[in-house]
């Protein structure tokens, strides 16, 4: 790996865990190739939400090496509710004041990074912000260092989320539901009916759009983009990302703990809890041990999993027919569950959501252990029928058929991730050197800027 000089390098994430966590993940990537310093910037509460993550592992001297620094924030002054200063548990509506009010970090960012300046005597190696907090890129230029965009997921979506906010290809569409997006090669249609409404209903003067729109395009003038996949996973991908940003494109993942990747599944499950929380900074509802306890009493591929994402859930009805379609199929399963759409996200999960005596019946299953875990998708407006859902899980767990084809598929790109980031002396994946590359290119480019001072 590239030198092991103390060089400093300051993170900034965008204030939700969806990026929180891979953020941190990446800095101690960073930190164990190259042993270098690394600080986090962030507002007080999501500062002590990683700084948990220190807490409950002692396998690690981390707090000598990642700094957690704070960055003043006050949620009411920007309509929030008191100690709102991440996404979780948010409605859309207040989603939307947390970005606008992420702005306001600019000023004070600017200070601690002109202070960690001033300190070493020196600029830090570069900035390595959220491709949400594009306004990095203005501060890292004024402070004489550099600034890399992370896109905390992988390259299809990061391409499709940038174009469809840059472009907004389906506003005003007349003749067709369908349309092409651009970044992607003519062939591929996308449909409004994947949009979410608040995307759908976007016209380039919302404040969602005006958002995005300036970020992702302050994001496209930083130095380069990192991206949480591999070369391997996603080469088309990667490719028409690079295209389309006109950037150097570093693929450095997947970024998951090394026991998560590993074929040794009876070390897994011993190392598992800690895993979940050094990642999360908190302990699950339901222990790790008890849940892979539970796993192993099943044959292999038949547990069906559920789950919509962290910020995402569905209507009553919705959440009414999966429930009917998942105890029909008679398949053992694990639901993330969070209260549907209309209700209160933070209010604890009722009965009424579900049909009247399911949790009964799953307790008869032996499925209570498991509890439930479902997050779903908002704001989608289309019915489901119950017997749609088992057909879909039956094409799901058959083991031909299409079934069978997609569990080949997820073997195959199982062992590419994990190749992706193997490090064995010369046996090095494409994510372990696209980081050396990243670190080189960006000691040999400070150097350059730097050489006149």
């Amino acid at each position: 790996m590239a030198s092991k000089s103390i060089e400093q390098i300051v993170m900034l994430p965008f204030m939700a865990h969806g990026h929180l966590i891979p953020f941190l993940a990446l800095a101690r990537q960073i930190h164990q190739a190259t042993g270098f310093k690394i600080s986090i910037a962030s507002t007080p509460l999501n500062i002590q939400y990683l700084s948990s993550t220190f807490n409950s592992s002692s396998d690690e001297p981390e707090n000598d090496h990642i700094h957690l620094l704070e960055l003043p924030f006050c949620s009411t002054d920007y309509g929030l509710p008191p100690n709102t200063e991440n996404s979780e548990n948010l409605s859309l509506d207040s989603i939307g004041k947390l970005l606008s009010a992420s702005l306001s970090l600019r000023k004070p960012f600017h200070s601690l990074v002109s202070d960690i300046a001033a300190k070493q005597g020196h600029p830090p190696l570069c900035i390595i912000s959220d491709v949400f907090l594009g306004w990095a890129t203005e501060v890292a230029n004024n402070l004489r260092t550099m600034n890399v965009t992370f896109c905390t997921g992988g390259a299809y979506g990061t391409l499709a989320s940038s174009s469809l906010w840059l472009n907004l290809p389906h506003r005003g569409r007349t003749d067709s539901d369908e349309f092409h997006l651009p970044g992607f090669p003519d062939s591929c249609r996308f449909h409004i009916n994947q949009l979410h409404h608040f995307l759908r209903n976007a016209d380039g003067t919302d404040s969602w759009s005006k958002f995005f729109q300036s970020q992702i395009s302050l994001s496209m003038q930083s130095f380069g983009w990192l991206c949480n996949t591999a070369e391997e996973f996603e080469p088309a991908g990667l490719e028409w990302l690079r295209n389309f940003v006109k950037l150097p494109v570093w693929a450095i993942g997947p970024l998951l703990p090394p026991n998560v990747l590993k074929n040794d599944y009876s070390s897994l499950s011993v190392a598992a809890s800690g895993i979940s929380t050094r990642r999360a900074g908190k302990r699950p509802e339901i222990s790790i041990e008890k849940c892979m306890e539970w796993l192993e009493s099943h044959s292999p591929a038949s547990v069906l999993y559920i789950s919509f994402g962290s910020q995402n859930s569905i209507s009553p009805s919705q959440m009414k027919e999966l429930a009917i379609g998942l105890e029909e199929s008679a398949n053992p399963f694990i639901w993330v569950i969070r209260p549907p759409v209309g209700f209160e996200r933070k209010s604890e999960f009722r009965a009424e959501y579900l049909p009247e005596g399911f949790e009964e019946r799953m307790e008869k299953r032996k499925q209570e252990e498991m509890g439930v875990s479902v997050e779903l998708t908002r704001g989608v407006q289309n019915s489901i029928d119950w017997k749609e859902v088992k057909k879909v899980i039956e094409l799901v767990m058959d083991k031909k058929g299409k079934g069978g084809d997609m569990r080949s598929k997820a073997r195959v790109i199982k062992e590419q991730l994990r190749a992706s980031v193997r490090d064995e002396g010369e046996d090095k994946g494409s994510s372990v050197k696209a980081l050396d590359d990243l670190i080189k290119t960006l000691q040999s480019k400070w150097q350059i800027i730097n050489s006149i001072s």
